[in-house]
């Protein structure tokens, strides 16, 4: 059989799933009677709750006789270990484009990954049918782009595509006659190239992503190089560190539409899974042939955000989740690290905390996302920055580019928000209706905590996107939280009329009714210290009227801290206490007292 296979790559948001559903109903993937969701490969509730792909996933379709194996990428920056691993199971990659937002940080990050793997790429420009739609100045910002990553001219002549994903419909030119997926899919069958047959002896595959069957265990995933693999075929398994063993190829899978189906022989070029190496992780190698010879290791960007994670120690631990100890949190966090090539473990002076290393605060979100649901309890620290030596000696902290839309009337706010979080201005664009298109390279501590920091400064209308962008000097210090905390002093439960009482203080975060123990934060002070107070006062009951005796007791509704928000509010003081069905902040330090020791110690 003949093979294409390609990867979606684009910016978040910019369409890549819709566009495989798209595919997948061309090519007739679904039976007649089956019930299909949008944005069918989004299959995690993470993916379906936050509408972003999380996970690389891939498919299959088959269209004039030609067998078309797909990935789908993720789009969101924190995830690009996700896309980096799956290029290299492909021979040609879709650059997907807005066609009103047009080229946006991820997408440099994605272009530039195809191109240093020598990809052949194709244009789709998407969402042509939205009435903000500017095709033509997108597709010379594409040209632009490829220019400044150095494409050479055989790059520079990608085909283009227009599409309406929603809609199942490509167009080779604007406004022909065509009505569904045809043109595009005959392009990736013309332009996209076959899978690079090598003179290798024997069979290679190395392994870029990991699945699990409850009934034959861990399944390695990559594409097959070299000769045709059969079942049953003795394998050398290369693993880390050298390490090497032989053993049987029990199972095989290849993929049609969304199923995995088990197979006698896997052809050459096509994208497999194999079964029977229970210690097979991504980055090992598989082959066949008296000399088998490992594949190249999978090498990532570094990350350039860490946490700490570490056991519920505040006085309600225990009561909600089922893992509690600080061992199951390092197997859990062993068993994400085989998986996810992009995360770091390493291990602190406190035997139960362990500092977790990702590319941003959204891909850890999602990995205590992930572990609360599955029954675990613990506390996280705010996020801090990876800091390395450069080659002369010198401090380096990693940098990022930052896009900011906007309208008009928030540009001072903003930018004045950025010059106090180190930004440094690149560009800085007005498109005539209203918005402004500002371009930044801040370091990456500035941007922790500041999403809800910029929605705030424009009444929720801004749209940030974020890419690395290197390392560079230290950019000095800048305090990252101007206002403190309200803290409970006592343990209780809060009450209406302490709140009412509280709210001229600051934001609040808790309703009435809502037990806290002492150490635990309730709310945002309105000045830059930190406020111990008795949120579980009761009114005093006498049998004497006073003046105000039938005030009525009139509270805001609190600021609803979901997991993102509480790791972008905390300082380094805190802890976000995590468990299955609550989020609490608290200080590191319980005791008020003790708070204020250390307090004067340090001044």
């Amino acid at each position: 059989m003949e093979f294409r296979n390609v990867a979606i790559i684009a910016h978040v948001d910019h369409g890549k799933t819709t566009l495989v559903d798209g595919l997948l109903r061309q090519c007739h993937a679904f039976q007649e009677h089956e019930a299909v969701a949008d944005r069918v490969m989004d299959s995690m509730d993470l993916e379906r709750e936050r509408g972003i792909t999380i996970t690389s996933k891939n498919t299959a379709v088959l269209y004039d006789g030609v067998k078309i194996n797909i990935m789908d990428t993720p789009g969101h920056a924190d995830f690009g270990g996700e896309v980096e691993r799956v290029l290299r199971m492909v021979d040609g990659a879709i650059l997907l484009v807005d066609a009103s937002e047009g080229p946006l940080p991820q997408t440099r990050f994605v272009l530039r990954k195809a191109m240093e793997e020598g990809l052949k790429l194709m244009v789709v420009v998407n969402k042509i049918d939205r009435p903000d739609a500017r095709i033509g100045e997108v597709l010379d910002e594409i040209y632009d782009l490829f220019i400044e990553l150095g494409a050479d001219d055989e790059q520079l002549e990608f085909p283009v595509i227009y599409a309406w994903a929603k809609q199942g419909v490509a167009h080779y030119k604007l406004g022909d006659d065509s009505t569904d997926f045809r043109p595009l899919l005959d392009t990736i069958i013309a332009k996209m190239p076959s899978p690079r047959l090598d003179d290798r002896k024997g069979s290679s595959v190395l392994i870029t992503n990991l699945d699990y069957d409850p009934y034959v265990g861990r399944l390695g995933l990559g594409r097959l190089r070299g000769q045709n693999l059969k079942r049953g075929e003795m394998v050398t398994w290369f693993g880390p560190d050298g390490r090497t063993k032989k053993v049987r190829a029990q199972l095989l899978y290849t993929w049609m539409g969304l199923r995995r189906r088990e197979v006698e022989e896997v052809e050459v070029g096509d994208v497999m899974a194999i079964a029977g190496l229970e210690e097979i992780t991504v980055g090992d190698t598989v082959a066949t042939g008296e000399n088998p010879v490992a594949q190249e290791r999978l090498l990532v960007d570094e990350p350039t955000i860490g946490m700490i994670f570490t056991i519920n120690s505040s006085p309600f631990s225990g009561r909600d989740g089922k893992f509690l100890t600080g061992r199951q949190i390092r197997m859990r966090l062993e068993r994400e690290l085989m998986s996810n090539v992009s995360l770091r473990l390493e291990e602190t002076e406190v035997g139960e905390a362990f500092k977790v290393y990702g590319r941003g605060e959204l891909q850890l979100a999602i990995l205590i996302e992930q572990m609360r649901r599955e029954g675990f309890e613990l506390s996280v620290s705010r996020p801090e920055v990876v800091f390395k030596d450069g080659p002369n000696g010198e401090t380096l902290e990693p940098w990022e580019e930052v896009t900011i839309d906007i309208p008009d009337q928030y540009v001072g706010p903003v930018t004045q928000a950025m010059a106090a979080r180190k930004g440094q201005m690149r560009e800085m664009d007005q498109d005539g209706s209203g918005h402004t298109r500002l371009v930044y390279r801040v370091p990456s501590r500035g941007l922790i905590g500041f999403r809800s920091e910029l929605l705030t400064d424009s009444r929720g209308e801004a749209v940030l996107n974020a890419t690395f962008d290197g390392w560079d000097k230290q950019a000095g210090y800048f305090r990252s939280r101007s206002n403190g905390a309200i803290v409970s002093d006592r343990t209780g439960k809060t009450t209406a009329y302490a709140l009412f009482h509280l709210q001229p203080r600051g934001t609040l975060f808790v309703n009435p009714q809502v037990e806290v123990y002492e150490g635990m934060i309730l709310g945002e002070h309105i000045r830059e210290n930190d406020l111990n107070v008795n949120a579980v006062k009761g009114k005093q009951l006498t049998n004497i009227r006073s003046a105000n005796a039938d005030e009525k007791l009139i509270l805001s509704p609190p600021r609803q801290m979901t997991l993102d928000a509480a790791i972008e509010f905390i300082d380094e003081d805190e802890w976000v206490e995590v468990t299955p069905n609550f989020i609490r902040l608290r200080k590191k330090v319980l005791a008020s007292n003790q708070r204020s020791i250390i307090r004067r110690e340090r001044t």
